[in-house]
């Protein structure tokens, strides 16, 4: 016993020391006038962080938030002297002392070998700290601020990824696909055959890693079902050429990039891309999940609507939902078994999907609404088809009833449609607008 409790002291003092020495480091990085030596004390730093346990983290992480915080006296000195005199020399006084200490030193961290990678890991375990203490937000922003301007899109390298790529990234695309599990080779095969694309953006600083990767599939008509997207052989080729880029399945690969925006551009430029290799192609549309479909009609309240919707429409999607979980009981877990038994009636159908058109059309501007549909409709997206039936997996029945959804990129309309989604506006086809 006397043994054990030798050891854990001995043990909680390396953690200590290595802290000290990371806190210490931290602070000659940030004194270093000159870059002669800043490299190898960052190097030192990022080695030190690196062997931190993970409580030692959350230690590191309250060091910068504390220490290396702005200095508020000085801040106030300064935003006085701005509201006195708001003139060029005093608005960069207040620039320079309003941005904290920490952000400098994560910029000389950066000059680290394999500075970028450490300083994504560091955001990683920021964000699970996060969870357990908010009072991180500020230096979570800091992270978020730089890691944003050095991700920015124009930084980024667009690159197809096909059968012929080193197998290594092939293995990080099975790795990080996370809408619609990639089962096997076999399965990742069929997603990269000529009528099918994959495009991944990459960072210089992070070769062979795949930031963020988009699925495509070159199509004759916008597709109604998964099935037909990952299942279906490939067919020979056709005299007749493809006419559809069907985006089916967006997978973020570094959740230390997470608020860092870009899937709206990759899916922009991969639009672009196929325009130029394939001219015919005259719509870029998407096949999408509805991941908060279920939760959002198992919870909502029929006698509370918004009284902003149309009374008709309350009273439509009222008695909707009461029929639906008169027949399958107020969880609605019947519902997702007759939709994965195909049995379905069509009256019940016709329910189901008017439900999710009125959770798309009309709950998606509000911090409610569904996360991909309010990805999709903020990025310039038309909402264009619901599909019953679409994804009869267990993920797809677990959150969606199997329903998914069909958004329209018009590659001329995305700024007006953006526009208006900003203004709390969702534009919609005509099949949908007639059910909402």
């Amino acid at each position: 016993m006397i043994l054990t409790g030798l050891f854990q002291r001995s043990g909680k003092a390396r953690i200590a020391a290595v802290l000290k020495d990371l806190q210490q480091l931290c602070i000659r990085l940030l004194s270093e006038a000159g870059t002669a030596n800043s490299a190898s004390i960052a190097a030192e730093a990022v080695a030190a962080y690196s062997k931190l346990a993970p409580e030692s983290r959350l230690a590191f992480f309250e060091f910068l938030d504390r220490t290396l915080a702005p200095d508020s006296e000085s801040v106030l000195r300064a935003a006085k002297a701005y509201a006195e005199q708001p003139d060029a020399e005093h608005v960069l006084e207040l620039q320079r002392v309003v941005e904290p200490p920490r952000q400098e030193l994560l910029r000389r961290l950066n000059r680290a070998p394999g500075g970028t990678a450490a300083i994504i890991a560091m955001r990683r375990d920021l964000l699970k700290a996060l969870r357990e203490e908010p009072r991180l937000r500020a230096v979570d922003s800091d992270f978020s601020h730089l890691l944003g301007s050095w991700f920015n899109p124009g930084f980024l390298d667009l690159q197809q990824v096909d059968w012929g790529s080193p197998a290594a990234l092939l293995e990080k695309i099975i790795d990080h696909e996370a809408v619609h599990a990639i089962t096997d080779w076999t399965d990742l095969r069929r997603r990269l055959q000529p009528d099918r694309r994959c495009f991944a953006f990459f960072h210089p600083q992070l070769p062979g890693e795949p930031l963020i990767f988009v699925e495509v599939a070159l199509l004759y008509a916008i597709p109604r079902s998964i099935e037909q997207l990952i299942r279906v052989p490939a067919t020979k080729e056709s005299a007749v050429p493809p006419r559809v880029a069907a985006f089916y399945s967006i997978s973020n690969c570094e959740p230390g990039l997470r608020g860092v925006s870009l899937g709206n551009f990759l899916i922009k430029r991969v639009a672009q891309e196929l325009q130029a290799e394939m001219p015919m192609l005259k719509r870029f549309c998407t096949l999408s999940p509805i991941p908060g479909l279920r939760a959002w009609l198992g919870a909502v309240d029929t006698d509370a609507l918004p009284d902003t919707w149309p009374a008709k429409l309350r009273s439509r999607l009222s008695s909707t939902v009461k029929a639906l979980r008169a027949h399958y009981g107020d969880d609605l877990e019947g519902l997702a078994d007759a939709a994965g038994n195909r049995s379905l009636t069509a009256d019940d159908q016709a329910r189901l999907a008017l439900c999710a058109a009125v959770y798309l059309a009309r709950v998606s501007v509000t911090p409610q609404g569904d996360p991909v549909a309010r990805f999709h409709l903020d990025n310039g997206a038309r909402l264009e088809r619901v599909n019953v039936g679409a994804d009869l997996s267990a993920k797809g029945l677990r959150e969606s009833f199997g329903v998914m959804v069909n958004y329209l990129y018009d590659l001329g309309s995305i700024e007006a449609n953006h526009e208006r989604f900003m203004r709390g506006e969702v534009v919609s086809s005509r099949e949908i607008g007639g059910m909402t």
